[in-house]
């Protein structure tokens, strides 16, 4: 336990047979749980994975038998630390990017009550980005801007970061189904939390770099987000106006599978421009 609160990692692993067991024989001693999400991983992660829960009763493997996404083994991940009673969830990557010594800072304001959701922000400072690529550096930026104005939060300077602690009665206030099954979940999930009332914040975490690749398509990646972007910025508006107006709401937001096919059929229609209501 973490100052009397327990605490549950989800850790959403694909294809990291080499770097998985770095995350759990680092995990600190307060988590209560670990749950590896193998999200159809097609090398021996399973396996690392497997021989690790012998060793160590913390630690749950959850599978997905086909590739899902990031974002739909997050949500798997929470689930599992809402049925075992955790009272703070975290996501902590399968690559080793998140050093376990920074947690009690994004644990700290969801214990005092503080935030319902805090994460990592990368972005403050040229030491905290140190080792980021210019490239994810303007892209960072440039998200930061289109995020705020989808989710309505304008004080979060580091979306695309992952790394994160939730309280339970945050979790329990949107619909996890709901949340968008790929890269863009972190975009989507700030989004959720501020129609739901839940505080947001960041606290300063260095980016950590050890030479590994990016899975990220960068140009799938855009086309998807911009469609999410827009979608959550209708939907948020949608709720505002009913609350001002104390209608019942009338606008619903795609699910993530429907922006996903209207994102792959304009790939084969160029030039032609879909609304996302």
């Amino acid at each position: 336990m973490f100052q009397g609160k327990k605490i549950g990692v989800a850790v959403p692993a694909y294809n990291e047979e080499k770097l998985v067991a770095c995350v759990v024989e680092n995990m600190p001693a307060y988590v209560d749980r670990i749950y590896i999400v193998d999200d159809g991983s097609t090398d021996r992660t399973r396996e690392v994975v497997a021989r690790l829960c012998d060793q160590n009763p913390r630690l749950q493997l959850v599978e997905h038998k086909k590739n899902k996404g990031v974002g739909a083994a997050i949500v798997t991940g929470y689930e599992r630390c809402l049925e075992d009673g955790m009272d703070i969830a975290v996501v902590m990557a399968g690559d080793n990017q998140m050093d376990p010594a920074e947690l009690p800072k994004l644990l700290a304001p969801v214990v005092n009550g503080q935030a319902g959701y805090c994460k990592g922000n990368r972005m403050v400072s040229a030491r905290t980005m140190k080792g980021m690529p210019p490239l994810r550096r303007f892209g960072n930026w440039l998200l930061k801007w289109l995020t705020r104005f989808s989710s309505g939060n304008y004080h979060i300077d580091d979306p695309q970061n992952g790394y994160a602690a939730v309280s339970s009665e945050a979790l329990q206030r949107i619909k996890l189904d709901d949340l968008y099954p790929y890269y863009g979940y972190c975009n989507h999930l700030l989004a959720k939390f501020t129609v739901a009332g839940v505080r947001a914040v960041e606290v300063p975490i260095p980016a950590r770099y050890q030479g590994e690749k990016s899975k990220i398509k960068y140009g799938k990646y855009i086309r998807k987000v911009s469609w999410l972007l827009l979608n959550n910025f209708a939907w948020r508006m949608e709720m505002k106006w009913a609350s001002i107006t104390r209608r019942p709401a009338i606008y619903e937001p795609r699910p993530a599978a429907e922006i996903r096919e209207i994102t792959e059929a304009s790939e084969f229609l160029p030039g032609v421009s879909r609304r996302v209501r």
